[in-house]
């Protein structure tokens, strides 16, 4: 259920840019104002889809700009966030000084698939990956509200996975685990020494959970297919009914038909039936991956209504800036759910830089409210000092269903 001032963007709205930006400003020295009660604010950053190995048509004056230039600049905006003064829309921290950044959330398709394509070979995932390291781990400056670093959470998505499992088109190398397996062993495995066998998409999905201020976050490879399901179950039997849950995972609550597996013949991954065998459930509603997946969504929807404090969810896959709620094929739900630009293929920012966003998010656990605000980074693009604006924003509650 949504506050009165974020109730007109959720219901199914398209939340994109705001027809008039409000230009962030930045209090520097003692007369910044904090956010109220700020050791209990919980706050964090959402972005998805890096791709590097990709290139922008243009960005900042430049054609052809790899993904390492647009993501360094979009560092670079996300490090100014906590001297960043949120705008006087009515939501929580209105009118203050950002501060702390409780963690940094990544929805995945850090490495673009290393396809062959009539323009050359996408770059292998080894070089996406470290170049995701370089500026994610080593160039983000943001630190909480205690003064430690701020720690980065992400999941894989599809083109990750791909690259670890195999694709229906060329690729180069063929297979390229070293995503799927550096964030494997990152968050499953706690610092562990390397795995003791190869990396097995099959065996190495992606799924670990935070207690973070009385919000339980549960971060997931691709979408919750049945496998995630039954993974979800033994999670949250160690949850409180009454604790919020929030997901964050990378392809939207209807996902696409083409993740799920082969339903036909062998199930192989294959250039004529074109799945890619991403999800561990066979598609069960046609045997194209032009069929609309409703048995898996209604699935999920199901599962959703056996779990009411699951009432966020963060995602990228396709990519634009929308506050909305996911109500599944039989209209039983009704989930917060909040999909991100991307840097580099933004449905309306890669046409548009001046659209291109990520999500800066303010929750009061106590009073289990959200702000979720659309944080615009790139609205003069040849301005030296490329500042900040806000767009849209919408303020949620986070109390289970009834």
């Amino acid at each position: 259920m949504s506050s009165s001032s974020g109730r007109a963007a959720l219901r199914g709205l398209w939340c994109t840019t705001a027809a008039v930006a409000i230009v962030v400003a930045s209090v520097p020295g003692p007369a910044a104002r904090s956010l109220p009660a700020a050791t209990d604010a919980l706050q964090f950053i959402f972005t998805s889809d890096a791709h590097y190995g990709l290139k922008r048509a243009h960005f900042r004056g430049l054609t052809d700009v790899p993904a390492d230039v647009v993501n360094q600049a979009l560092v670079d905006a996300i490090n100014r966030v906590p001297a960043s003064v949120l705008p006087a829309d009515g939501g929580l921290g209105a009118g203050y000084v950002v501060g702390g950044i409780t963690f940094l959330a990544h929805g995945g398709d850090i490495a673009n698939r290393e396809e062959r394509l009539d323009t050359g070979t996408i770059q292998p995932a080894a070089v996406s990956w470290a170049a995701f390291v370089r500026d994610y781990d080593h160039g983000l400056t943001l630190l909480d509200a205690s003064g430690a670093r701020t720690p980065l959470y992400a999941v894989p998505g599809n083109h990750d996975a791909s690259n670890a499992l195999g694709f229906h088109h060329p690729m180069e190398p063929a297979t390229d685990a070293t995503a799927m397996q550096a964030l494997f062993e990152r968050y499953m495995t706690k610092g562990s020494p390397d795995l003791a066998e190869p990396y097995r998409y099959q065996t190495g999905k992606v799924r670990y959970a935070r207690d973070i201020s009385g919000i339980h976050f549960v971060f997931l490879t691709i979408w919750p297919d049945s496998e995630t399901r039954a993974w979800l179950e033994t999670e949250l039997t160690n949850v409180a009914a009454s604790t919020p849950v929030v997901i964050v995972t990378h392809d939207q609550p209807d996902t696409e038909a083409k993740h799920f597996t082969n339903p036909n013949g062998t199930h192989d991954i294959n250039s004529h039936d074109l799945f890619e065998n991403l999800l561990s459930d066979q598609l069960a509603d046609g045997p194209t991956v032009d069929t609309p997946p409703v048995r898996e969504q209604a699935a999920l929807e199901a599962f959703l209504g056996r779990h009411p404090n699951i009432t966020a969810y963060f995602h990228g896959n396709s990519n634009w800036n929308q506050f909305y709620d996911w109500v599944g094929p039989h209209h039983s739900v009704a989930l917060h759910t909040f999909r991100v630009d991307s840097p580099m293929k933004g449905a309306l920012s890669a046409a548009d830089e001046t659209r291109l966003s990520f999500q800066v998010v303010t929750i009061d656990p106590t009073a289990r409210l959200m702000t979720v605000r659309e944080c615009l980074w790139n609205t003069e693009p040849v301005a030296s000092t490329h500042p900040l604006a806000w767009g849209s924003s919408t303020t949620v509650a986070l109390q289970p269903r009834p």
